[in-house]
């Protein structure tokens, strides 16, 4: 659940900086919990549903934490991730920014500037847990619509007229506007702006691949 207490995973291969950050972070408030290097991270089953965040330093023992980072968003965790390194660069900081970290901290790290990161790097984590849980309803009001029905979403969607819609269905207006009102109806819309707004966070292909009854 998305009230569950946000926890930070801190990543670093010195045992002395490791116990420091994890001190840190903790008399902040938070949970937290360290490890020495990114295999033994990655063998840590993450809980879902609680906002979360992860401190992680760019070298490591078995693989960098850019390498890390590139593994997390192939696996597609939503995690977002606070580097710190004392051996950073440009090129090393656009490349972590480019793959969507939430920051990059040089060492020695400020108290300041480390709470202020997880901040910021933990409400992203809340809002992407919001957004799943959101979409996840949507989908599951999706497959409720006949296939008629997401039809007639997609066009109404891209601004289509009812007219307009009955003409590229092959079907007559008033069974156009029956249609309208029941997916407004089954998708809890009360506005076409509504409407749409529920479209952009699954996409078109969502709504035309959903699988339902006939129409």
């Amino acid at each position: 659940m998305i009230d569950l207490e946000p926890v930070v995973f801190v990543v670093d291969d010195d045992d002395a900086v490791r116990r420091a950050l994890c001190r840190l972070i903790g008399s902040a408030g938070y949970g937290v919990q360290g490890f020495a290097c990114a295999s033994e991270f990655l063998a840590f089953e993450l809980a879902s549903g609680r906002p979360a965040c992860l401190v992680l330093d760019v070298r490591l023992p078995d693989f960098s934490g850019l390498e890390l980072q590139q593994r997390l968003n192939r696996a597609g965790a939503a995690l977002p991730i606070v580097f710190i390194t004392g051996h950073g660069d440009i090129p090393m900081t656009v490349t972590a920014m480019k793959a969507g970290a939430a920051d990059f901290l040089e060492k020695p790290v400020s108290e300041h500037d480390l709470l202020r990161a997880i901040d910021v790097a933990l409400a992203r984590s809340r809002e992407a847990l919001s957004d799943s849980v959101e979409i996840d309803a949507i989908r599951l009001r999706l497959t409720k619509l006949t296939p008629r029905e997401r039809e007639v979403f997609a066009l109404v969607v891209k601004g289509r007229l009812n007219k307009q819609v009955a003409s590229e269905l092959g079907t007559v207006e008033k069974t156009i506007k029956v249609h309208r009102a029941r997916v407004m109806e089954k998708m809890g819309a009360h506005s076409l702006a509504e409407l749409v707004r529920i479209s952009d966070k699954v996409g078109d292909l969502s709504i035309r691949s959903m699988q339902g009854s006939s129409d």
